[in-house]
């Protein structure tokens, strides 16, 4: 059965310059995404997935190389298309919630969808990560894993193609990170929502379809997963 492209990166090298002295984010990397696949994306801080994400993202531009988004090229396109993509095509989770103090969690996804073109109902998009009962409640009368399930609730309500998820985790224990990844997993199973996960937990990684190791600015290997741990399995 023939696979579709989500993206597809060739040749991505990302430099920075530090004062004097430049630092190489990324090197030379191709990369896949498919519709609907779950990949865990593992490194070491500094390793170059986060670059990396902020590329795909079109939060950042490589200094060479190119990624296309299904068949668009992302490096050639102008800012107001940019903006777009981000808008309509794309959602992000990151570590920490970025939730609005003021707004109520169903406020908080509402936000989205006003400027979305085929929205969720923000009551449904919380339903589908298991907060349902939480509509009205603030950030402050949250947990963290339900101020990063109003996140996500907040990035798929959009019905973007792809969720790109950096360290959505990293501020977790572990029960708390099993339920923030039981959501994720819902979203890629019930939307078919194509999901790449950036972690530094190597326990984590057995939840993908596929498994992209990173290490100093380069992709160090890249495997199929056929044997998904379930995530109840799963600790660190």
């Amino acid at each position: 059965m023939e696979r579709h492209h989500i993206f597809r990166a060739r040749g991505l090298t990302k430099m920075y310059d530090m004062g004097e002295v430049r630092v190489e984010a990324l090197r030379n990397v191709d990369f896949d995404l498919y519709e609907g696949e779950l990949l865990v994306l593992l490194g070491a801080s500094g390793s170059g997935k986060s670059t990396l994400l902020n590329i795909l993202g079109g939060l950042d531009a490589p200094t060479e190389g190119t990624v296309w988004y299904r068949d668009r090229e992302l490096d050639t396109t102008d800012e107001d298309a940019l903006t777009d993509y981000r808008r309509h095509h794309v959602g992000f989770v990151f570590q920490f919630y970025n939730l609005i103090p003021s707004l109520t969690a169903r406020e908080n996804v509402a936000l989205v969808t006003e400027i979305s073109d085929d929205p969720m109902r923000p009551d449904e998009a919380l339903d589908l990560v298991g907060l349902a009962n939480r509509l009205d409640h603030f950030p402050a009368q949250l947990s963290g894993g339900e101020q990063q399930r109003v996140a996500i609730a907040r990035a798929v309500a959009k019905r973007p193609q792809v969720l790109l998820c950096d360290e959505p985790t990293g501020a977790l224990d572990l029960e708390t990170g099993r339920i923030v990844l039981r959501a994720l997993e819902r979203v890629n199973t019930e939307l078919k929502t194509a999901i790449a996960v950036i972690t530094h937990n190597a326990a984590i990684a057995g939840m993908g379809d596929r498994i992209v190791r990173m290490s100093s600015g380069q992709i160090a290997s890249d495997e199929p997963n056929p044997d998904r741990v379930p995530i109840n399995n799963i600790s660190w």
